[in-house]
């Protein structure tokens, strides 16, 4: 955005939900004299003379303290009741996340081949059906259980 230009957004906390970022980004705005015009808070939509403004730009000031104090307090409980909704889920075993993916049924084979330097890990990639990411996912999840396994026997 340039000098002059006017920002249209249906709510003040489609800038931010956070009231400290409101706020930066009002004053960068304003700096740049760059109008904001919010929807939501109609006094933004009025143009009056110059010697008139201070009145709207006060209530205005007054109004996006509040709006933004609003939305960073709605934003703080969205994350609260996540997080208990996410620690009632654990505590019922609920798996959270992407699925688990099951070892191919070839992986012994082909996971040997690759530990002895037989095939190369795109080969084996290629030969498993899996992605990078995945394939080097399970073969640091085998290795542990292996090593777990090792270790408790």
């Amino acid at each position: 955005m340039r000098d002059g230009d006017t920002l249209v957004v249906k709510s003040l906390d489609r800038l931010s939900r956070n009231k400290e970022h409101i706020i930066q980004e009002l004053q960068y705005f304003k700096s740049h004299h760059i109008k904001i015009q919010v929807l939501d808070l109609p006094t933004t939509m009025i143009d009056l003379p110059e010697g008139q403004q201070w009145v709207f730009d006060m209530i205005n000031n007054i109004l996006i303290e509040v709006l933004s104090s609003i939305a960073e307090q709605e934003r703080l409980t969205i994350r609260q009741r996540q997080a208990e909704g996410i620690a009632v889920a654990k505590e019922k075993g609920v798996h959270l996340g992407r699925p688990t993916i099951a070892y191919p049924q070839n992986w012994n084979e082909i996971y040997q081949r690759w530990v002895n330097k037989q095939i190369t890990a795109v080969a084996a990639m290629n030969l498993l059906g899996l992605k990078r990411s995945t394939f080097y996912k399970m073969v640091a999840k085998f290795r542990e259980n292996s090593h777990e396994l090792n270790g408790n026997q």
